[in-house]
């Protein structure tokens, strides 16, 4: 039980530090919009993000319960007969998922932590267990939204385009433009607070997946404190911003005009608070910046520079597959220490 109970605070300590990355690498795009047309200087609008993700954090809990029994059975994973299996997967998948995070954040590219966190925890899981380990019902409905979520946020961003330009047709540009910049930080605060609603409990998720799985915990109610730890993770990985993902978000998909950032950020926070109040887990980045390609193509096809939207695109499809085989080698990695 002492080793159990070591690797599961190994664990509780990696999915904060995982919450923390996520703060930096994903708030960038919830803020991106509002930085890149200045309706919002970079250190305001990382402050403002940091607590509207805490506070969207600690106000749900929904996603995180989907979480810990949709991708793998939590009880077929636990420890009550001493086995350390179960704490070894998720350990071995939280450290697969923060050294991809770290590396796209290197480089600037936004990707998303929702799937290489689940793409890696059945990476790990099927190295340990085999495929039947896997809750396919719930695994595939998770899936589902993660590819779904990104077309619905295209098709929401192009018709929010469409429809302010048309109310908007006959108004002077200068007013308006300065009226939609004021909106951006009311956007801008709404897209931070959606974010912490679905990402920061996908850590708290795993945390209370790694508990039942080390016997420490029963049924899957999130416990208070899973919550706030998670919260107050995700808040100050926020603080310290996501700043070579602004610019990729904020300028290198298309340039963003005050109107074309109130419309993302509409359509991407409508998409990203929906699938929160379903209990699904989508990736904020894939929704974020498919409003934005969205948007870019109402406001004209050209403007889009989809050389850099491939590149994105291209990214969200490795990220599920690369992850899960990191995850499935640190396992095997693990198993050998414990």
């Amino acid at each position: 039980m002492d080793t159990i109970l070591l690797i599961t605070i190994l664990v509780v300590i990696f999915a904060l530090v995982f919450d923390f990355i996520n703060g930096f690498h994903d708030t960038a795009n919830a803020i991106a919009t509002s930085v890149s047309t200045r309706a919002l200087k970079p250190r305001t609008a990382v402050y403002m993000a940091a607590i509207m993700n805490f506070i969207g954090a600690i106000t749900f809990v929904g996603v995180a319960k989907a979480l810990t029994k949709d991708i793998v059975n939590p009880f077929s994973l636990n420890a009550y007969d001493g086995d350390i299996t179960g704490s070894v997967v998720i350990l071995a998948a939280l450290l697969s998922a923060i050294t991809w995070n770290l590396l796209t954040w290197y480089y600037g590219i936004p990707s998303s932590s929702s799937h290489t966190l689940i793409g890696s925890v059945a990476g790990a899981a099927i190295a340990a267990a085999g495929f039947d380990v896997l809750n396919y019902a719930g695994f595939i409905k998770i899936i589902q939204a993660l590819i779904f979520s990104p077309l619905l946020a295209f098709v929401a961003g192009f018709m929010m385009m469409t429809l302010l330009k048309v109310i908007f047709k006959d108004m002077n540009l200068y007013r308006t433009n300065k009226g939609f910049r004021t909106m951006q930080i009311g956007t801008a605060a709404l897209q931070s607070f959606t974010h912490g609603t679905n990402d920061a409990q996908k850590a708290m998720g795993i945390i209370t997946l790694a508990l039942i799985a080390g016997g420490l915990h029963q049924g899957d109610d999130i416990p208070f404190w899973v919550r706030f730890a998670a919260a107050c993770a995700m808040g100050l990985g926020t603080s310290v911003g996501g700043y070579k993902i602004i610019k990729t978000v904020g300028g290198k998909i298309m340039k963003i005009r005050p109107v074309n950032g109130v419309a993302a950020d509409l359509a991407s926070a409508s998409i990203i608070f929906g699938a929160t109040l379903i209990h699904l887990p989508v990736s904020t980045t894939h929704v974020i910046s498919s409003s934005i390609m969205g948007v870019g193509t109402a406001h004209r096809v050209k403007g889009v520079k989809w050389g850099t939207a491939r590149r994105i695109v291209m990214t969200w499809i490795i990220t599920m597959p690369i992850s899960a085989v990191m995850a499935a080698l640190i396992y095997f990695i693990l198993n050998v220490f414990f």
